[in-house]
């Protein structure tokens, strides 16, 4: 397990920015580490920008507040000009590949453009597209345990939507799939 990750999770409002970063940080505190999140986003909420910050530690978390990344999840053109400059050398990009237009060009941090959405739509529902992109993640840095967030998923799903917990097991299972099948090269 990694000792340490500073995340940054953004694209448009509605695509799963902020549940997937609160999912990383409930599979965490499950975990008993110490998390932060916060959460960004305009008052358009759906269809305008959004991102949170996730940090996840062993050690106490000395701000929630970063300009720097471990690693960046970018759902869109405009997060990927935002983030791309502030994921440290050495740290993981990973993207949705049908909303990039302009694939990333850096050699000094690990590139994964995945079809999250396109998966997700072979799964009959792409509202998971980003649990496909949080499985790959996972595989990358291993954070916590996917089985974690699949509990942490149960707790915070209401019991109207609990329906779901099946396909968003089957999506992390298949972005775990998909990061194997990546070298780290520009996909």
């Amino acid at each position: 397990m990694i000792q340490s990750q500073e995340i940054i999770i953004a694209g448009f409002g509605g695509q799963g920015v902020l549940s997937m970063g609160q999912l990383i940080a409930y599979a965490a505190m499950k975990e008993g580490k110490e998390v932060s999140w916060m959460p960004s986003y305009g008052p358009e909420m759906r269809g305008g920008t959004a991102n949170c910050i996730v940090i996840v530690s062993e050690n106490r978390i000395s701000s929630p507040i970063l300009t720097r990344f471990d690693t960046a999840i970018v759902l869109n053109q405009p997060s990927m000009d935002k983030f791309l400059p502030a994921v440290k050398p050495g740290g993981l990009l990973i993207y949705e590949r049908s909303t990039i237009i302009h694939a990333p060009q850096r050699n000094d941090i690990e590139v994964m453009g995945l079809s999250g959405l396109e998966e997700a739509q072979k799964l009959s529902s792409k509202q998971v597209a980003n649990v496909v992109l949080l499985g790959a993640f996972l595989d990358r840095r291993p954070i916590v345990k996917p089985e974690t967030v699949i509990q942490a998923l149960r707790n915070v799903l209401p019991a109207h939507r609990q329906h779901l917990v099946p396909v968003n097991e089957k999506a992390l299972a298949r972005g775990k799939e998909l990061a194997l099948e990546v070298t780290g090269a520009v996909a």
